[in-house]
């Protein structure tokens, strides 16, 4: 496999923003000085705990303890490999990737399948956007589709690459070849129907999508990784989704439903204070919101929604205005979303339209354009409003069984949020809604949560005990003699050269991380070869060590005198190594009848000597 040089992995951290890898997955604020700040992508949090150092090139979470630099963030938050995560930062922000000599450049068989998927789904959505846009029977009829019979404007068209698939899939399995995609990501990437025992040529390429407008789906990051195929009047008989309305791809290396919401990857970017996310059911509907002016529609990708995506959601604004159709499918919908949005810590409203029997957002907009936006916001309910209507339409009338009915079903929405004023709002507003006294509302809902909570240690006790997880670097490095002095080494350097000609490498303990990377960072720096605390790819081989040395890069320790820091760190080591040997003796004297292999005049010397190092102040070699 082709190694990548350790100077291009140098230059490209040199030469990239830290900031600008994360802001294509994390809301980035301002937190004093250069720093920056936002909702960690790697756990669920409300209160932004995510810190970013574009100076130092290292972010830091303080709530679930992730830390890295870009290549880190990009393997984590993509799940690549090491080389992959260069390749494809080198890709995204025009830095040459350089290979070993000997090694090569990845071939199409070598390079990673899924860097290889993306860019053969780029390559389709640009064949099926041709298709589109082509003076001939296909262009013409799927043109006029869009902009007649759907009256969607051409320039949306053009902004989203909106594609054509004709009755024969457009030759899509020739461009492929001859763009020469690898066998594996031809047979992997979800765009052919190809039997695994079939020998790869045209005849065996039988495209998913024929006859269908066809609709790219990015990811937050806006790359293209999957397609939603629209039935037409050229869809043929023979294909085996005939009667589906909507084709959507499968799942693939990069393309998971439930993790990936239509749109986001532009919405994300128009959101902010009086601009919530708009969830709606399609992406034809989300497509609408956007040629009228509403930038911040979303959609789900042909599935439910999901917890995943409404996480996804909270990393860039924590309010959500849900526009679902209004017939008894939307509703369904929207209460199995709102449970969700509670749990994610999200705020959200329901869009209504009063008078409107039936709400549909497409025709909504196509008629009134933006100005519908403001219509429905001004009827908009809030969440718990929305839910007691959809859980009993008619309190008035409704016996005292359908009522507990109901408010258990409130109930099951309201334990979902975590704050005990969003909860006691909630039931007050239930108990308006329901005609109950507020005082039973409560205490059946106390009801509830105890026998739910009942419910929830059965179904532990049953499943055993739960599987300990992994430490995090700090917990398991500890607060150690060497940890601290670790910290000096990186964040004064100078400390370094002076460190390893007195410290004995046979004081450190290498049982654990930071004693691992001390040895060998202090064998570095004797030797001359300390590359520099921003340079240290080269030096790292687990991932346990790179995020350690992230951990301690972030935070520059606030000391008046290093110097004397890294001396206690010293005397510490040696009290620890010395010591045992010195108990040792001392017990072996006060026993005459012990059993010692030295003779006590030996021991004697021996427990003098140690005595003396301990008592002797250690000083470095050279000061900072």
């Amino acid at each position: 496999m082709p190694v990548i040089k350790p100077t291009c992995v140098r230059d490209l951290k040199l030469r990239v923003n830290l900031a600008d890898v994360v802001a294509r997955t994390v809301t980035l604020r301002k937190a004093g000085g250069t720093r920056l700040k936002g909702l960690c992508p790697f756990h669920n949090e409300k209160t932004p705990s995510f810190n970013v150092d574009p100076d130092k090139g290292f972010y830091k979470c303080f709530g679930c303890g992730k830390a890295g630099d870009a290549i880190t963030f990009v393997r984590e938050t993509e799940q690549l490999t090491f080389s992959e995560a260069v390749e494809a930062l080198g890709k995204r922000f025009g830095v040459p990737i350089e290979y070993e000599a000997g090694s090569g450049g990845p071939s199409h068989e070598e390079r990673s399948l899924r860097q290889e998927i993306f860019d053969l789904h780029d390559a389709a959505a640009e064949h099926f956007y041709q298709a589109f846009k082509a003076r001939d029977a296909t262009g013409d009829f799927f043109r006029g589709l869009w902009t007649e019979k759907r009256k969607f404007p051409m320039e949306l068209a053009d902004e989203f690459k909106i594609g054509a698939a004709d009755e024969n899939g457009s030759g899509l399995g020739a461009v492929m070849l001859r763009r020469k995609f690898s066998e594996e990501a031809l047979r992997k990437c979800g765009l052919f129907f190809i039997y695994e025992d079939t020998a790869l040529t045209l005849h065996a390429l039988r495209p998913r999508f024929r006859g269908r407008l066809m609709i790219p789906i990015r990811d937050h990051q806006g790359r293209v990784v999957a397609f939603t195929a629209r039935q037409t009047e050229r869809t043929p008989e023979d294909d085996p989704a005939r009667e589906a309305k909507y084709v959507n791809s499968p799942e693939t290396p990069i393309f998971i439903k439930s993790n990936l919401l239509f749109n986001l990857d532009r919405a994300r970017t128009a959101v902010g204070e009086g601009k919530p996310f708009v969830l709606v059911e399609g992406q034809l509907d989300a497509l609408r919101c956007w040629s009228v002016g509403l930038k911040t529609a979303i959609a789900p990708q042909g599935t439910s929604i999901t917890e995943g995506q409404l996480v996804l959601l909270r990393r860039y604004h924590t309010q959500v205005e849900c526009f679902f159709d209004s017939d008894s499918a939307g509703q369904k919908a929207a209460l199995r979303f709102l449970p969700m949005a509670l749990k994610a810590g999200l705020e959200v409203r329901f869009l209504t339209l009063a008078g409107a029997e039936k709400l549909d957002p497409d025709l909504l907009f196509l008629e009134r354009g933006l100005a519908g936006y403001d219509e429905v916001r001004r009827d908009a309910q809030s969440a718990m409003t929305f839910a007691c209507r959809a859980a009993l339409p008619d309190p008035m009338t409704a016996s005292a069984e359908q009522k507990s009915r109901a408010a258990q079903t409130l109930f099951e929405i309201i334990a979902n949020s975590e704050s005990e004023v969003t909860r006691s709002q909630f039931l007050g507003e239930t108990s308006s809604h329901l005609r109950l006294p507020l005082a039973a509302a409560q205490k059946d809902f106390q009801t509830f949560l105890q026998r739910q909570g009942r419910q929830i240690a059965a179904r532990a006790e049953a499943a055993g005990p739960p599987l300990d997880s992994s430490p995090t670097p700090a917990a398991s490095a500890g607060q150690t003699p060497e940890r601290h002095l670790l910290l000096l080494v990186l964040h004064y350097e100078a400390l370094g050269r002076p460190l390893g000609t007195t410290l004995p490498h046979d004081w450190i303990d290498t049982g654990h991380t930071a004693g691992v990377l001390l040895n060998r960072f202090l064998g570095e720096f004797e030797q001359d070869a300390w590359p520099g605390a921003q340079h240290l790819d080269s030096l790292l081989e687990t991932a346990e060590e790179r995020a350690l040395v992230a951990h301690l890069m972030f935070e520059a320790p606030a000391l008046d005198d290093p110097v004397k820091v890294a001396q206690e760190g010293l005397r510490q080591l040696r009290a620890r190594s010395l010591e045992p040997r010195l108990r040792e003796i001392e017990l072996a004297l006060a026993n005459p009848h012990a059993d010692i292999e030295s003779d006590p005049i030996s021991l004697l010397k021996e427990l003098s000597e140690l005595q003396r190092q301990l008592r002797t102040p250690l000083v470095l070699a050279a000061a900072v």
